[in-house]
């Protein structure tokens, strides 16, 4: 857990994480996959009465404070328990983010104070049946009427629809605006005209009553906009950064769970006479999962630092970004080591590495699928050095021989230019780009 890095309240924070996650019933896990409970509310309701959901929020809100270090080591602890509680006990603090950096004083008393206190439970209604990745190409329209919108349209795969007694939603407001400019969000009650049309059967990550949500001419009071008209994509621009340090950090609590097992099993199952953590094509497998979690976890750290030192929001989004795709991957790989190592068994369920290995198969897809990480992460690394190219050129900084980047400047960063360590870095002729 990296220990020599936390400070005494980020460990007394870890082990309050952990002391909830151990008292978490084993039957509502198992009751949960078995699909005999849609929706926990009694363990969210504990989550907050021990003061545990969105710990980085103001006191007065019902938080406590504290920074994404403190809330991610808390979310990783939770996410032994595996994705599905995981998400729950995470989703106070996504909405939470925009409520608290968009909403209004009002809103915030309203929504946010209950939900950290555990009357409230919410949801985030993002997907629709024909978007996927395609999120500023909704459908779901919101047409102002007097004091009131009427929102029309539906979402899928929603964690918490079947549960939920609010949702944050996303609607296009201005049809004759470029995608990106005419949508707005809202913060949606269940009640007249909010729907769960299907609760879906899924592979793994039950119990969270997922579902679809139509909406039917649902009337939202105009005081239940989050942000301004047309504002949307700055909501949904920020939301990058929880709805992805938490998948990330959910990741790595599965992770740690299924290389625990693994563990457990190479030192006390023999082959040939001998404990397998004795050969390596077992032990290797433990050294390469350990190795990648660390590794993980140092990225997610990085990036939630970031965020809470208010670096440039395009740096954070990259690091967020490279944090969500790691951590779920690094997790899918985990389990699929401790499987392997488990052999046959695994494959049961005798051992919990078959959940989490339905579980861990779904982090890779939401929050943004990782291919779409990828997209994020060259993107804003471009916007990154050419920000640095042209910056240089602006300074005059020139490179000695050919052209550096686009603009031919030099980097302005006083790191080395190892590009012309080389014997001939100088042959302009032969560096040829177009």
């Amino acid at each position: 857990m990296h220990d020599h890095l936390l400070t005494p309240e980020q460990r007394a924070v870890r082990d309050e994480a952990r002391a909830f996650a151990r008292d978490v019933p084993r039957r509502l896990l198992l009751d949960m996959d078995a699909e005999r409970v849609r929706y926990p509310r009694e363990y969210v309701k504990e989550a907050a009465a021990r003061n545990l959901l969105g710990l980085r929020f103001p006191k007065e809100y019902g938080g406590r404070g504290l920074g994404w270090a403190s809330e991610i080591l808390a979310i990783e602890e939770v996410g032994v328990l595996g994705t599905s509680l995981g998400c729950l006990y995470s989703l106070p603090s996504i909405v939470g983010e925009a409520i608290h950096r968009f909403g209004t004083e009002d809103q915030k008393k309203r929504y946010l104070r209950p939900t950290l206190e555990g009357k409230l439970m919410t949801a985030e209604a993002l997907t629709e049946p024909r978007g996927g990745s395609d999120f500023f190409g909704t459908t779901t329209t919101a047409r102002r009427e007097g004091d009131t919108f009427v929102l029309s349209g539906q979402k899928r795969f929603v964690v918490g629809a079947e549960g939920a007694d609010y949702f944050l939603v996303y609607a296009r407001t201005d049809p004759d605006a470029a995608p990106h400019k005419g949508i707005s969000a809202f913060l949606v009650d269940r009640g007249p005209g909010v729907e769960v049309a299907h609760v879906y059967g899924l592979m793994g990550t039950r119990g969270g009553g997922t579902g679809r949500l139509v909406f039917r001419d649902a009337r939202v009071p105009a005081e239940n906009l989050i942000g301004r008209l047309n504002g949307g994509a700055e909501v949904f621009y920020r939301m990058m950064v929880p709805e992805r340090l938490t998948s990330a950090a959910g990741a790595l609590g599965m992770a740690r769970a299924a290389l625990d097992i693994a563990t457990r099993y190479a030192a006390r199952r023999k082959a040939f006479g001998r404990p397998i953590r004795e050969f390596q094509a077992v032990s290797f497998k433990l050294a390469d999962s350990l190795t990648l979690i660390d590794a993980a976890r140092g990225l997610l750290w990085s990036a939630a630092a970031a965020d809470d030192a208010g670096a440039d929001p395009g740096y954070v989004r990259r690091l967020v970004s490279e944090a969500k795709k790691f951590c779920t991957e690094t997790a899918w790989t985990v389990v699929n080591h401790a499987m392997q190592v488990l052999g046959g068994i695994g494959y049961t369920n005798v051992y919990p590495v078959e959940r989490l290995l339905r579980d861990t198969r779904l982090i890779m897809i939401w929050t943004g699928t990782n291919e779409v990480m990828d997209l994020i992460i060259q993107h804003e690394w471009f916007k990154e050095k050419d920000r640095e190219w042209a910056a240089a050129e602006a300074a005059g900084e020139r490179a000695l021989s050919g052209p550096v980047g686009p603009t031919g400047a030099c980097p302005a960063s006083p790191a080395r230019d190892v590009e012309f360590d080389a014997e001939n870095a100088n042959l302009e002729e032969e560096k040829v780009y177009e």
